[in-house]
């Protein structure tokens, strides 16, 4: 006897990687049960009437700041989740500088709870790494984390840089894991040096913080990480990717096999030097946003692949903490979840990317980078209903007044956009409908910790690492496990 599907979303128009087609899609609890003409579905308990509209994959943002613990007036998880679900996000991954930082399996234990409580999206939480939590590595992947974030370069919350010594241990650690690790790749030593110059010498200007930032504490950080990956052979990811010089260091170590991946965020794609005056502080994030000669090259990177996704950084801050006079004292951020598919979209509607591309480096290649593709960031049957309902061509204007996130005050205020979700589902339910969030569904969303399915690791040079080289040679096995 044929099953009794819980809804069938039918007319649309369905978006992958590879296509658009006119296809309905049957749900069941939860997963999509079958995909095909309207009348090869079964009986139905609901219907959705989609015609007119794009089915996607819900986009999948690996690099948000929901600040909770430690910071609830800046962002918690049920306001950053509402507005990841009004974004037609249906998937985070939350970052560890919260107080205290998730570099303990105590303090992973406190954030899943924290986020299964609160959470209207489906999430992963980063570990920290750092010099001080490398002891805590098995058990940070033991109690259900999606990868570690290592920040080789300072920003919010002052998370300590690990000397060079300390990240090549760190990297020995988590190879064997499987576990990716996502890096801000900035050199500290070099920004920390031009901020206390330019401080000592006056400057509190907004472009003072570029000034402190140029592109090669990127070029220098990405080489570095890059070299020390392909020594170790641990999976690393590259975030908010900001100029066109690291684009080279990215493509050679793609080129050489290192298991490399980069995203960039809109704050890149559309915001540069010539926004400096007019948002002043609101636009002081980390990377800083640069010159305007670096958007086509990043726009290119993505369409070649050598940047791999579309990412947020959703960062934000109370209004208060934007809008000081004194650039060194304004928090580095601004949220981004909500707004970065009407961005994009609008740039689909304009012909620079198609919308088979959107998905690709929204869902799909997050999906498939951190171990989750098919189950999420596609639209098949097997897939958990994770969905974004677009209207493709819906004008309207992004307002910073009716933001869903606790932090009302981005450099997109203002903006005229064209496409928007119109309903998002998170595992075959509703969490926002009609362009109105569905209180219920707080604490809907859990951590896709347990479905993440890595490739087997390939970790290198096993024989020099740092737990060997503390043995003694009688100690040694005498296997050799360099490969």
């Amino acid at each position: 006897m044929g099953i009794t599907a819980d809804l069938v979303i039918h007319g649309g128009l369905l978006v992958t990687a590879d296509a658009v087609i006119a296809a309905s899609v049957a749900v069941k609890d939860g997963i999509v049960r079958a995909v095909g003409a309207a009348e090869t579905m079964p009986p139905t308990r609901e219907s959705l009437d989609a015609s007119g509209m794009h089915i996607l994959p819900g986009a999948i943002d690996v690099h948000v700041h929901f600040r909770d613990p430690g910071y609830p007036h800046k962002e918690d998880w049920q306001s950053g989740t509402a507005a990841a679900a009004f974004g037609g996000v249906t998937t985070v991954f939350d970052m560890p500088n919260t107080i205290p930082p998730t570099g303990t399996a105590e303090a992973l234990a406190a954030k899943h709870r924290i986020a299964s409580a609160k959470a209207h999206v489906d999430f992963g939480l980063y570990g920290l790494l750092g010099d001080d939590t490398i002891e805590h590595v098995p058990a940070l992947v033991g109690g259900g984390i999606i990868g570690f974030k290592l920040y080789m370069g300072n920003t919010f919350g002052k998370i300590p840089t690990p000397s060079t010594g300390a990240m090549l241990e760190a990297f020995e650690v988590v190879a064997p894991t499987g576990k990716r690790i996502s890096l801000h790749a900035e050199t500290n030593s070099i920004m920390e040096r031009r901020e206390s110059r330019m401080r000592a010498a006056g400057r509190t200007d907004p472009l003072a913080h570029l000034a402190a930032r140029p592109a090669v504490v990127a070029i220098e950080a990405v080489s570095r990480a890059a070299a020390i990956a392909e020594w170790t052979g641990a999976r690393i990811h590259i975030l908010h990717i900001s100029s066109a010089e690291e684009l080279r260091p990215l493509r050679d170590a793609k080129a050489r096999g290192v298991d490399i991946t980069g995203e960039t965020c809109p704050q890149y794609l559309f915001l540069s030097t010539d926004d400096y005056d007019r948002l002043t502080g609101i636009i002081r994030v980390n990377p800083p946003v640069r010159e305007p000669r670096n958007q086509e090259p990043l726009w290119a990177a993505l369409a070649d692949n050598t940047i791999d996704l579309v990412a947020t950084d959703h960062a934000p801050h109370a209004i208060d903490e934007k809008t000081r006079n004194d650039i060194w004292t304004v928090d580095c951020g601004f949220p981004g979840v909500e707004s970065q598919m009407p961005l994009m979209l609008t740039e689909v509607n304009a012909g620079r990317a198609s919308i088979c591309d959107y998905v690709r480096w929204s869902a799909v290649n997050p999906a498939k980078v951190w171990g989750l593709y098919p189950r999420k960031g596609a639209i098949a049957p097997g897939s958990d209903v994770d969905i974004a309902i677009i209207d493709l061509g819906r004008k309207w204007v992004l307002d910073d007044a009716k933001l869903q996130s606790r932090s009302r005050i981005t450099p997109w205020n203002g903006r005229k956009v064209v496409g928007q979700p119109v309903h998002t589902l998170v595992r075959g339910r509703f969490v926002m409908r009609d362009r109105a969030l569905i209180a219920e569904t707080r604490g809907w969303g859990r951590s896709i910790h347990s479905i993440q399915a890595m490739p087997e690791p390939k970790p290198r040079n096993i024989d020099q690492s740092m737990s060997r080289i503390l043995q003694s040679p009688s100690a040694r096995s005498p296997v050799n496990e360099t490969a």
